[in-house]
């Protein structure tokens, strides 16, 4: 098992971590709707309202947090999953969430004329632009498909640009912008899209199901969640289930799979001076943990 202190515990399926330049994070808890900020020593700081089912976050380049909401799941006593949308969802959304007061403004809850389901997760390009994921929400006999998104920050403009993809999950681009990364949650795959201008993919032909080009897939029963991608290109996909991070090169080979003290770690992310904090959110039991990583994150355009 990996060498990772816990930070936080008690929190409410927390996802979308965001490595702060006083050492803070500042995540989201699905599972209660809030945007919440964890210092360095611990302490728990819930910011602004709760609302709507709070995903993943990203740092823009006013500063401000960009955040993907699903919209809402319902949760059952004595299980720490969503059981599909919340009696009161109406649709997904991405949100301008203030980092000091947790305030949020609406962006956007459409994209070409059809509403967002469950926005998931996002990255930023050097450009101000970002990608982001729809998963789609699941019902009791059907779901939706999720996506891939580019957007701008200041609400002005928003479009699909790979549909469908069955559970589009984790996102992240490669050090030199040629590529976007998506984690796809249900059949455990990763899959590339080769990146022409900013938010213009080069599909590849059938039978790509969205254009994308497949990398890889863990072995055995697993699913995907988010991902991050370092310095060197590697990308490190949260793996459930099996509860590690699967480390795999940029040509799909898998380079190491990082056990985890928890059966779901969800979202990674990278900090500290040198890039090699990495903070994992542990969702199965609602805790945030810290560990040295064996090699520097990418860091992002803006993180500040």
């Amino acid at each position: 098992m990996s060498d990772i202190r816990i930070l936080a515990s008690g929190l409410g399926f927390p996802e979308g971590p965001v490595a702060m330049a006083d050492g803070s994070i500042i995540l989201t808890e699905i599972n209660g709707g809030w945007v919440t900020r964890v210092d360095a020593d611990g302490k728990v700081t819930r910011l602004g309202k709760p609302g709507g089912g709070p995903n993943g976050l990203a740092r823009a380049p006013d500063g401000s947090l960009i955040l993907c909401n699903n919209g809402g799941s319902k949760y059952l006593p004595g299980s720490f999953m969503g059981q599909g949308p919340s009696d009161d969802y109406e649709y997904g959304s991405v949100e301008r969430v203030d980092p000091q007061t947790g305030a949020r403004t609406l962006l956007y809850k459409e994209a070409g004329g059809h509403k967002l389901s469950a926005p998931n997760d996002l990255v930023f390009d050097r450009h101000g632009g970002f990608y982001f994921t729809d998963l789609g929400k699941r019902y009791h006999t059907s779901r939706d498909h999720g996506g891939l998104y580019y957007a701008m920050p200041d609400g002005s403009a928003v479009k699909e640009i790979a549909y469908p993809i069955l559970s589009a999950n984790g996102v992240g681009l490669s050090p030199d912008e040629k590529t976007v990364y998506v984690a796809d949650t249900e059949p455990a795959r990763l899959w590339a899209f080769d990146i022409e201008s900013p938010g213009v993919l080069k599909k590849q032909p059938f039978p790509s199901p969205h254009g994308g080009r497949f990398l890889g897939a863990a072995p055995g029963f697993s699913r995907f969640d988010s991902l991050a991608v370092t310095a060197s290109g590697n990308i490190c996909v949260a793996t459930l289930v099996t509860g590690k991070i699967t480390v795999f090169a940029p040509d799909g080979r898998i380079l190491d799979q990082v056990a985890m003290p928890d059966t779901h770690p969800t979202n990674i992310c990278f900090g500290g001076d040198d890039m090699r904090t990495a903070t994992i959110t542990l969702s199965g039991e609602g805790k945030l943990g810290q560990m040295r990583w064996s090699e520097p994150g990418l860091k992002l355009n803006y993180q500040r």
